[in-house]
């Protein structure tokens, strides 16, 4: 076929044969890289999913809500009386709230009585979306935890001024997980980071994580919450903020060309913090709305009544379960911001949180608990540094040696993690574990 054309091209050169084949090949050639080009954007731009905006966000934030909730299951309580509700049959999928139109979705929304603008837009909407799928088989725990921390959580925010919605950030944060830990070391209920917890006074070491403690935690967050307001005069900038810090807003604003307005300075913010105002309107909505959607919620009745009182001397809290009968683990629950078993009260103002009907006993047993422990100190100081079981650190990482009647699920609850985190770390496939098998915590 070469040969035929080249013979064409030298009997034919000069003809207007041969002029107007070379017209047409180059018009053909040029229409085919014509179609080829808006083939290839059409096959991309219906390769996009819907949501490709916020599927980055909603990875990182959904992410990290999971590991939190996974954490959760594994507390004292969670274990022993919300075992039958990890599992309930309600789903909400995608095509039934598809039918809800925005318009109904906005005036809920408007008839909350909140401070912060509660906006809807196509973001919001996906992440209620994805809250009412992951909800429909969490509901009865969330709620549990709601009725217990709300009430601490509103009287902390009304005192300083911060607007009471922003209880339901701690959902979005660490699923109310008091022992929730992000894969950048924030922890507890609100994920202080460790510089950001002691410049709001949370005492953090190895005997003790301030960042745990629901009270003092919330106290730092609404003070926290409140110089990040002052800074920017904007309580959805001010959320923002306390995702990524003021850094990030105030060089998203200067990039912006001065707007101050969180919708104004999106796509310049990173791109967790653009998730982030999103799941918390998206969180506030179903957490008041969810009957709407067809969820209910059966109450966990989990009794977690509990009083504190001030401790006078150092602690452990193995003579405060035989003196009182309250099962290790629970105090570990109760009092999740001691880290090693221990209360260093001998050094200054120090809590214990205990069951309102296991008051008494411990005050009445209280000397003894003290005269123990100090003997106990005395003569083996190295409890001090310990945290509990095998737990010991090498070249600043800190690892698990398995004892027998561990299981994964133990381990990691003691240690405040997932366990697909903790499998994760250490190369893991399956659950089973041996005695003496060293693990890596972190």
């Amino acid at each position: 076929m070469v040969d035929i054309f080249f013979d064409l091209k030298k009997k034919y050169f000069f003809s207007p044969f041969y002029i107007l084949l070379s017209l047409f090949l180059r018009y053909c050639f040029m229409q085919f890289r014509i179609l080829k080009i808006s083939l290839c954007v059409i096959v991309a731009f219906f390769a996009l999913p819907a949501t490709a905006q916020t599927e980055p966000e909603a990875d990182a934030i959904m992410r990290q809500y999971n590991e939190s909730y996974d954490s959760l299951l594994n507390s004292y309580y969670m274990r022993r009386y919300a075992r039958n509700h990890s599992h309930r049959n309600h789903t909400i999928g995608a095509q039934d709230f598809s039918q809800v139109p925005d318009s109904v979705i906005i005036s809920r929304l408007n008839s909350l009585h909140t401070v912060i603008p509660m906006t809807f837009n196509d973001e919001v909407r996906s992440y209620i979306r994805m809250y009412l799928n992951r909800m429909s088989t969490r509901l009865d725990v969330m709620q549990t935890l709601c009725e217990y921390y709300h009430p601490m959580f509103e009287e902390v925010l009304n005192r300083y001024d911060v607007p009471e919605e922003l209880k339901y950030l701690t959902i979005v944060e660490s699923a109310m997980n008091p022992m929730a830990t992000s894969r950048v070391g924030a922890a507890g209920l609100w994920q202080f980071m460790y510089t950001t917890g002691k410049s709001y006074d949370l005492e953090v070491n190895s005997i003790v994580d301030d960042r745990r403690d629901p009270y003092k935690s919330t106290v730092a967050a609404a003070h926290f919450l409140s110089d990040l307001h002052t800074v920017f005069n904007d309580w959805t900038l001010a959320i923002a903020a306390y995702n990524c810090g003021p850094g990030n807003i105030n060089k998203a604003i200067a990039r912006s060309g001065g707007k101050r307005d969180f919708w104004e300075i999106y796509y310049y913010l990173p791109r967790e913090t653009r998730g982030y105002i999103p799941a918390f309107i998206a969180a506030t909505y179903v957490m008041n709305f969810y009957t709407d959607h067809g969820l209910k919620c059966s109450k966990i009745n989990l009794p977690i009544h509990s009083d504190t009182l001030m401790v006078h001397d150092d602690v452990l809290f193995h003579y405060v379960s035989q003196y009182t009968g309250i099962d290790i683990d629970e105090l570990r629950t109760l009092n999740p911001q001691y880290r090693a078993d221990f209360i260093p009260a001998s050094s200054g103002n120090y809590s214990l949180c205990l069951p309102t009907g296991k008051i008494k006993d411990f005050i009445a047993a209280e000397d003894s608990i003290y005269a123990h422990t100090r003997d106990s100190v005395t003569r083996k100081p190295v409890k001090l540094t310990k945290p509990a079981g095998g737990t010991h650190t090498s070249g600043g990482k800190v690892y698990y040696t398995v004892r027998k009647g561990d299981t994964l699920s133990k381990i990691a609850s003691k240690h405040g993690i997932s366990v697909a985190t903790l499998k994760k770390r250490n190369g893991m496939s399956s659950d089973r574990i041996r005695v003496g098998q060293k693990l890596k915590i972190k």
